[in-house]
């Protein structure tokens, strides 16, 4: 099987690294104290189950009326499982204890909470049992972690890369502050593959989310995924060589992921499964899954393939989103498919952490309402789930939000599934979050004081710096 051969820096090597590092070390310390943080960390919730309303933590839970469904089995033979909230983290720490060969983890946000702790611990160990460890972290949404936990796992022998470096005296070769990897993706042996809207963070734990298990051929097409963006990470280059696209077409112009391997220099040998092309007419699926990795380009696939989806929908589109501040296209697409007849539904944040993009939203409502597009408000628990079922056919789930960041700042991943049961499956998990939802009315929607329509107007202005 032909590899490829990621870099990994050589901090504990060099002198200058090596005190560079300690100084940064020391500031963090510093900016702990100074914040007030020297107190006790809480014990992790991690597994403890009925915490909030109808939030499930581990994979066992029953949470209300939802009880966690069978797998739906794919034509190849490929089986995707859906976790909602704290049962993805549950899941991601079991499969990266039973790795033998190889670990391959890219996320946002890697906290040195309990939590985070308990996931480098878990990685520090294999990489010490021979297991190959690749770990990608945003510099940006993880830059109030402990410095001395990515060091202990250098230490114990794991790859690590830092997402585009906050600090400009960091990046070794290009610095790009604004571009950040919001990517969620997890790989075991090149079997098994996770992703979804999850961070390894303590407090995404309690919070609202959705994650899906794949185990099979389709597990192996993530491989590229991660092996692009790792080559980007540490040969550089421009920043859409890090996308990758499979089993949806984009136009003539456009390809999907490649067939073969690339090969970057030094470091530990990966193995990286060979990725066919595909078609190439409209933005539209084929076969049962796709990917839709995005880059930062102007010319970004989730656009057009979105707009497809919103505009070829015959009887309904169920709507989860976390950071709902979008286009007036897509607004206009969503209002044009309730008029001529399609179901839509909106499952948005009736608890958020960027409150700022909730006004954003809410500044939308009225017209949406008004043409009968259905807006629920999550309540008990701060959403946080990126996920779309149109026609109970086609489902899209996992890291991408409706906003400009998502489409124009970030790196994101999707997985696109045709599956009618697991379209079913999501379908039912909506509904359930209806049970602990509020529907707005379009009265409430226009009683709004004149204050916060002002607020809610700016907020909608600026939603392309959210």
């Amino acid at each position: 099987m032909t590899t490829i051969t990621p870099t990994t820096p050589a901090i504990s090597g060099d002198p200058r690294s090596r005190t560079r590092e300690q100084r940064r070390i020391e500031r963090w310390k510093r900016w702990q104290a100074r914040r007030g943080l020297r107190k006790p960390p809480r014990p992790s919730r991690l597994g403890e189950a009925g915490t909030a309303p109808g939030i499930c933590i581990d994979i066992g839970c029953r949470d209300g009326e939802w009880i966690m469904p069978p797998p739906a089995i794919l034509a190849d033979g490929t089986k995707v499982q859906i976790f909602k909230d704290g049962q993805g983290l549950t899941a991601a720490l079991r499969a990266i204890r039973s790795a033998r060969e190889q670990i391959c983890l890219e996320v946002y946000i890697f906290h040195s909470d309990e939590t985070g702790r308990a996931f480098a611990d878990a990685l520090s160990e294999k990489a010490r049992q021979g297991v190959r460890v690749f770990v990608i972290y945003d510099s940006f949404g993880s830059i109030d972690s402990d410095p001395t936990m990515f060091q202990s796992m250098r230490d114990a022998g794991v790859h690590l890369a830092e997402f585009h470096p906050i600090r400009p005296w960091d990046a070794k070769r290009q610095w790009r502050p604004l571009n950040r990897d919001h990517r969620k993706l997890l790989i075991i042996d090149n079997q098994i593959a996770g992703l979804g809207g999850l961070n390894i963070a303590r407090r995404c734990d309690l919070w609202r989310d959705n994650g899906i298990g794949i185990v099979g051929p389709g597990a192996q097409r993530f491989a590229e995924v991660f092996a692009r963006i790792w080559r980007y990470v540490h040969v550089g280059g421009k920043i859409r060589t890090a996308q990758t696209v499979y089993n949806i077409e984009l136009g003539p112009k456009t390809r999907t992921s490649t067939s073969g391997y690339k090969r970057a220099r030094g470091g530990k040998r990966m193995r990286i499964p060979k990725v066919a092309r595909s078609g190439k007419h409209a933005a539209k699926l084929q076969g049962d899954l796709g990917i839709l990795a995005s880059v930062p380009t102007p010319k970004s696939p989730l656009v057009p393939f979105i707009d497809n989806l919103m505009l070829t929908a015959r009887k309904s589109i169920d709507l989860t989103i976390a950071y709902f501040a979008p286009s007036d296209a897509v607004i206009a697409e969503l209002i044009a498919a309730a008029k001529r007849g399609v179901r839509v539904r909106l499952m948005l944040p009736g608890l958020c952490d960027v409150p700022l993009v909730q006004f954003a939203a809410h500044a939308f409502y009225e017209s949406l309402l008004g043409a009968g597009v259905e807006i629920w408000e999550r309540q008990g628990a701060v959403l946080h789930a990126k996920s779309m079922v149109v026609d109970d056919e086609i489902a899209v789930i996992g890291s991408t939000n409706l906003d400009y960041r998502s489409i124009e700042f970030n790196c994101e991943l999707s997985a696109v599934i045709r599956s009618t049961e697991f379209a079913e499956q999501m379908a039912d998990l909506f509904e359930h979050d209806m049970l602990y939802a509020t529907k707005i009315s379009l009265g409430e929607g226009r009683r709004r004081p004149w204050r916060d329509r002002i607020v809610q107007w700016a907020a909608s202005r600026a939603r392309y710096l959210l």
